[in-house]
């Protein structure tokens, strides 16, 4: 069958004969594809939108703090503190051999006063880190450079600040290093400013956060030798949750903890954190696929009843065809093709209408960082391919339904 401007015409023609069911056969196919472009690009936006939390930073990577004990042993009661100390990291680093980085940390817990050379002031935490922190939480900076090893072994009175410090600090802008800030009666030159496109930082927001060598806050708070928290970056082929238990027996056995203790130790393992969150969204994107491709068939299922009862209310139209020397082929096209027509131009508008509502969707979630919302040009290719696919499957039994009416037999039920 040769399809010209008068097959369109009786195509459109014969859908039109009846419009309500027309279109609430279409609105089957139109809802499934919608909501399965939604639900995709809505999940994949939501996907990125988290995998900003994890940017720049190891996933292979846990995190060690104190807390009181809950068991007594060794002659020690019940609910003792405890700190972490230098033997402990050097310790650690001597017997993990799967740890590719151990580095201490020493957070202030609470929010700090810091002042600028003009009196301006500011509010954030002060940490006191070392250099190798940032093969785990890698920065972007806007100005200067990171702490280095040789601040943290010279002992340097340098810091880099965020970006929240540095816009309430230096509200008229410019290049802020080798200026000074007050932070708890102590100066620091500033070295360097975070980027507020960071998204996770150990102890705090980075942009409200203050970043210091910890061997310099150790010396001016008198920590002498004590941390507050151990970070581990494990090597290639290594699990940190068998790492972390290493650490773990190492640590309870240098400050005498009982083995059975489940709180001592706080292990947090980021590794194990970022699998959960991505096993969530593989099931979330296989559960998509599910409903969209059930709500798509029982769209087509309803376009092929539909033609069949079209088809049977054209039964003499069809039977006079077949009488006067009309093809089977051009039957058989005749029929698919409107079962095709009515499923592409719904589910293109479901297309249409679903990419408009996520591009709302993204420019309102635009503050949550940079995530795209939209699904794919390929995918948007493939579920058109999809529908004209179906839209032939959904023909084909009306289609042979069609072949079997005889002439006759199309007069005398008439």
């Amino acid at each position: 069958m040769r399809i010209d401007r008068d097959s369109w015409n009786e195509i459109i023609t014969v859908l039109m004969r009846n419009k309500t069911r027309s279109l609430l056969t279409a609105f089957g196919i139109f809802w499934g594809i919608f909501m399965w472009v939604l639900l995709m690009g809505g999940g994949r936006g939501l996907e990125q939108m988290l995998g900003n939390n994890f940017k720049g930073f190891a996933t292979n990577s846990a995190f060690f703090v104190t807390d009181r004990t809950a068991e007594p042993y060794a002659g020690f009661r019940e609910g003792r503190t405890w700190s972490l100390n230098l033997p402990d990291l050097e310790q650690v680093r001597r017997q993990v051999d799967g740890a590719e980085v151990v580095t201490p940390i020493i957070m202030s817990w609470s929010n700090t006063g810091i002042r600028g050379m003009d009196g301006r002031t500011s509010d954030g935490m002060l940490r006191g880190i070392h250099a190798d922190l940032y093969r785990l939480e890698s920065v972007s900076l806007r100005y200067g450079r990171p702490i280095s090893a040789m601040d943290v072994a010279q002992n340097r009175r340098v810091c880099v600040i965020g970006a929240h410090i540095y816009d309430e600090l230096f509200p008229r802008g410019g290049n802020p290093c080798r200026t000074f800030i007050n932070a708890n009666g102590v100066y620091y030159q500033i070295i360097g400013v975070v980027n507020d496109d960071s998204n996770i930082s150990i102890g705090g927001n980075p942009a409200t956060t203050v970043s210091v060598p910890y061997t310099t806050l150790q010396r001016v708070t008198n920590r002498g030798n004590e941390f507050d928290m151990l970070a581990l970056m494990a090597r290639p082929g290594h699990s940190v949750a068998d790492l972390g238990r290493q650490v773990e027996y190492i640590l309870k056995q240098r400050h005498q903890i009982a083995p059975t203790d489940k709180q001592a130790v706080v292990f947090i393992n980021l590794e194990a954190m970022f699998n959960m969150v991505d096993s969530l969204f593989r099931g979330i994107r296989l559960l998509v696929w599910l409903i969209g491709i059930g709500t798509l068939l029982s769209g087509v299922v309803g376009v092929s009843n539909i033609m069949m009862v079209t088809v049977r209310e054209r039964t003499m139209e069809l039977g006079i065809r077949r009488a006067i020397g009309a093809y089977r082929q051009d039957i058989v096209a005749q029929i698919v093709c409107e079962a095709v027509v009515l499923t592409i131009v719904a589910g293109s508008m479901g297309i249409m209408l679903a990419v408009a509502a996520l591009a709302g969707v993204e420019k309102a979630a635009a503050s949550g960082g940079p995530a795209s919302f939209q699904i794919p040009f390929s995918w948007a290719l493939g579920a058109v391919g999809a529908l004209l696919l179906l839209g032939v499957a959904a023909g084909v039994a009306p289609a042979i339904r069609a072949l079997s009416i005889k002439p006759v037999d199309a007069m005398r039920e008439e």
